[in-house]
């Protein structure tokens, strides 16, 4: 067959590439409107089949209709601003979010300064106790970050950082508040002497009767009953704070410390929030440097705990007698937090096994005393791990190898000098944290935790009201209300 006869092959989009240029330069090869020519002539070529023709005209339409797109809305170009803006590894959670409105229930007094009065009246003189609401002072309290949220919500004027806005109208509110004192409630008698004849005397105050009157005033509230309380906010830090009662508010949001003593079933990190306990010593103003602590690892507590907190005694038998450690039972006291502060203060590494539950108060003591936490708590949880990497803090060793005899100090003992300081640094940076008086501090972080929450709760609101109530044996499901 002759070159001329050859059958010519369809060809309908042939763009110019990088060896076709008399240049050798493959990115001047071709210009725009060369390229618009050569699409268009090959759209209309009549060789080109029908079906080949509309695809092209489809994708041609779609691609203008995504550049009108952008002329018309500039915030595409523009970059998101985060939820939080990192520094030094670390996330400031402040940026601006759709404030949750939250409702403070107004509860008989005796759930709130109620409770801080008979604390009051059952250590000091009755004529000592003011009356005046407004004056009352919390005491001082691991716990009292059920404190520093009820008056956070008093405030008549919000401050613009607040993740959360009151409402006044219930009907505006996507959380409800309840402000009872649980923690402080659990503590209120004090340690009683026996009666005549050896009779325990009979307390004043009841805290299981103060639960039952709680739910019982709660039970009977439109809000309560409207989603079985899963809107509902309980503040429980204390690991025994309203245990009669914790099954029945187990569907709200709950505020603790850790999960030592709830159930799955009762809490978890998907609905419930974290919180730092109340440092109980003064925060250290100098500035990072080892010069001035010469102790290498500085713990001073009560030694003997129940549960997991046992560890405790075998950490005492391990490093009692060891070189630059200081390790002292103690219990709390005026002076033993002023022997914490100064021991705090002056140590490279404050240790901190787990108590009853497998957190304590000493980690924020710590944490405030650029005073490098070592943990040896297992199970410990930690607050607003979502904004904080506590490996950058904080230094965590396992339970089993920390009572090995010589281990926990060989450790601390490798550690230079310069990684000291970038714990240092970082415990600096983040102290904001675990302080409940600073305007941009805890509180707002814990409101921040809370409101996050907001999603879930409307998916389980939503999806409670279509669930079906099945009779035994009639069949299960992979999704229980729970």
């Amino acid at each position: 067959m002759s070159e001329g006869s050859r059958p010519r092959k369809q060809q309908y989009l042939k763009l110019p590439t990088r060896s076709s240029s008399p240049t050798g330069d493959g990115a001047k090869s071709s210009s725009p409107a060369l390229t618009l020519t050569l699409v268009c002539r090959s759209f209309l070529s009549p060789r080109m089949p029908r079906r080949r023709r509309l695809l092209i005209a489809a994708m041609a339409a779609a691609l203008v209709l995504v550049v009108l797109t952008l002329l018309f809305r500039p915030r595409f170009f523009s970059v998101p601003r985060e939820a939080a803006s990192k520094s030094n590894g670390f996330s400031d959670s402040s940026a601006a979010a759709p404030k949750a409105k939250i409702y403070l229930y107004d509860l008989p007094r005796k759930f709130t300064y109620g409770v801080v009065e008979s604390y009051l009246l059952a250590r000091v003189p009755a004529a000592a106790v003011s009356k005046d609401d407004g004056s009352f002072r919390y005491p001082g309290h691991q716990h009292s970050a059920e404190w520093w949220l009820f008056t956070d919500l008093l405030r008549q004027v919000r401050p613009a950082t607040s993740p959360v806005t009151r409402v006044d109208d219930p009907e505006e509110a996507d959380l409800f508040y309840v402000p009872f004192f649980s923690s402080l409630s659990l503590v209120v008698n004090p340690i009683r002497p026996l009666g005549t004849g050896g009779a325990a005397v009979a307390p004043v105050y009841s805290d299981e009767g103060m639960q039952e009157d709680l739910m019982q005033w709660l039970e009977g509230q439109e809000y309560w009953k409207r989603n079985m309380g899963r809107d509902h906010v309980f503040i429980c830090q204390d690991p025994n704070a309203l245990y009669k009662v914790i099954d029945r508010v187990k569907k709200g949001v709950l505020l603790v410390s850790d999960f030592g003593r709830l159930r799955d079933d009762q809490a978890s990190l998907v609905k419930d929030v974290i919180l730092p306990y109340s440092h109980r010593i003064n925060p250290f103003k100098g500035d990072i440097g080892v010069e001035g602590r010469k102790c290498l690892l500085f713990f001073m507590g009560n030694r003997y705990r129940k549960e997991g907190g046992k560890v405790r005694d075998t950490l005492f038998q391990v490093l009692e007698g060891e070189e630059d450690v200081v390790i002292k039972h103690g219990t709390q006291s005026r002076e033993s937090r002023r022997m914490a502060t100064q021991g705090m203060h002056s140590s490279k590494f404050c240790l901190h096994p787990a108590g009853d539950t497998p957190s304590a108060c000493r980690l924020f003591d710590a944490i405030v005393s650029l005073c490098v936490p070592v943990i040896v708590s297992d199970d410990i949880e930690l607050p607003f791990e979502d904004v904080l990497d506590y490996r950058k803090i904080a230094i965590f060793l396992d339970t089993k190898l920390s009572v090995k005899p010589g281990y926990l100090t060989k450790h601390l003992r490798n550690i230079k000098t310069e990684r000291i300081l970038e714990y240092q640094r970082e415990l600096k940076s983040v102290s904001r944290y675990f302080e409940y008086e600073y305007p941009n501090g805890t509180v707002n972080e814990i409101w921040r935790q809370v409101s996050a929450k907001l999603p879930l709760i409307r998916l389980m609101i939503n999806r409670d009201k279509r669930l079906v109530e099945r009779s035994p044996g009639s069949g299960t499901s992979c999704i229980t209300s729970g």
